[in-house]
């Protein structure tokens, strides 16, 4: 067997049975709802900015003390129900040998695009050992962390690809949905080595402790459903599958994918999250039963002043109510300019019930 094929650990699990977070992920009512932020760790906080200083992305990334301190940020500063890790979706395909950068005001920008069956051929593979100091991050984080929850994550098969065919970010995914339709064994070659990657590098993260696992896949509100059920949702499913054995809850979560919610619950995911463009009382009837929601606020909003804020806020709990279980978040990332007292303003409200 690979060695992406057995979810192991190298360290007894925390107790984490009182958390908030982990209890609406399987399904349940916790006593208090819980909250995290996407990108609660970055640009909106000035204590980031300043260990950022000198540092590059990538290198921030793969420094396990430099990545635990900015993992722990939020958590100290806002008192979020889970800590995401301090990562990028691009960390497992430069950890694989990928001529990959993140460029600032652009974003992952690949050398070589992949775009034939010999440049996918070509592609090197992940081992564990390559992405050690991501292990060794969350091994520190456990320690520090104390009752809350460690979330891991990966960008899905899709949003790797896109990335790789398009060779950085891209407005319309012209090359990758033709190569897609125009070559779809080549296509899938893809996509399967890329489940391959991701799955190593959840299954890393999971080894060393996370609590659960988010699969990102940012492009795929792109797509049509016809195009995400044939070309990417079994690529989607392969990973969320290979994590079932780990016990963990698995989160996945794509922008503008409100047509694809329920094709997202059905890859195999414990919760889906959900962008501000779905009402979460519809995103809940769209999603298979048992499927845990997580989101939505328009992160915009936050600039809207605190009544605004207080007004979303009950209105999204209140929507989230008709979930099997609800964790509240943004509807994406945390955006640069975020007023950080906004964000502990909501958290002040989520914990504080409709």
């Amino acid at each position: 067997m690979s060695r992406a094929g057995v979810v192991g650990t190298d360290q007894h699990r925390r107790d984490l049975s009182g958390s908030p977070f982990l209890a609406a992920a399987r399904g349940e009512r916790p006593s208090r709802h819980p909250v995290w932020f996407m990108r609660q760790a970055g640009r909106s906080l000035p204590e980031y900015r300043e260990v950022r200083r000198d540092t590059g992305m990538l290198e921030a990334c793969l420094t396990p003390e430099l990545a635990c301190e900015i993992t722990l940020q939020p958590v100290r500063r806002y008192g979020v129900d889970a800590a995401i890790l301090f990562s990028d979706i691009v960390v497992p395909l430069r950890a694989a040998g990928v001529g990959v950068d993140i460029v600032a005001g652009t974003g992952p920008v690949v050398e070589h695009p992949v775009r034939s069956a010999a440049d996918v051929a070509a592609l090197p593979a992940l081992d564990a050992d390559g992405v050690a100091p991501v292990a060794e991050a969350v091994r520190l984080l456990v320690r520090e962390l104390g009752d809350t929850p460690l979330i891991g994550f990966a960008g899905a098969p899709f949003t790797l690809a896109s990335y790789l065919v398009e060779g950085g970010p891209s407005r319309n995914h012209e090359r990758t949905k033709a190569l897609m339709h125009a070559e779809p064994d080549t296509w899938h070659a893809l996509c399967s080595a890329l489940a391959d990657t991701t799955l190593t590098f959840l299954r890393a993260q999971i080894a060393a402790g996370v609590d659960a696992v988010q699969l990102f896949d940012s492009w795929a509100g792109a797509l049509s459903e016809r195009d995400y059920r044939e070309l990417v949702m079994p690529h989607s499913a392969r990973v969320l599958a290979g994590l079932a054995d780990a016990g963990v809850p698995r989160i996945h979560f794509g922008v503008g994918t409100g047509e694809l919610l329920g094709a997202m619950g059905e890859a195999g995911a414990d919760v889906v999250g959900v962008d501000w463009r779905v009402p979460l009382d519809v995103a809940a009837r769209r999603v298979p039963p048992g499927t845990a929601l997580q989101g939505n606020l328009d992160p915009a909003l936050l600039f809207a002043g605190p009544d605004v804020v207080e007004r979303e806020v009950r209105r999204i709990l209140a929507e989230g109510a008709a979930a099997e279980g609800h964790v509240f978040n943004l509807g994406h990332g945390v955006l640069p300019e975020t007023d950080p007292d906004a964000l502990a303003r909501v958290v002040d409200l989520v914990h504080a019930g409709p």
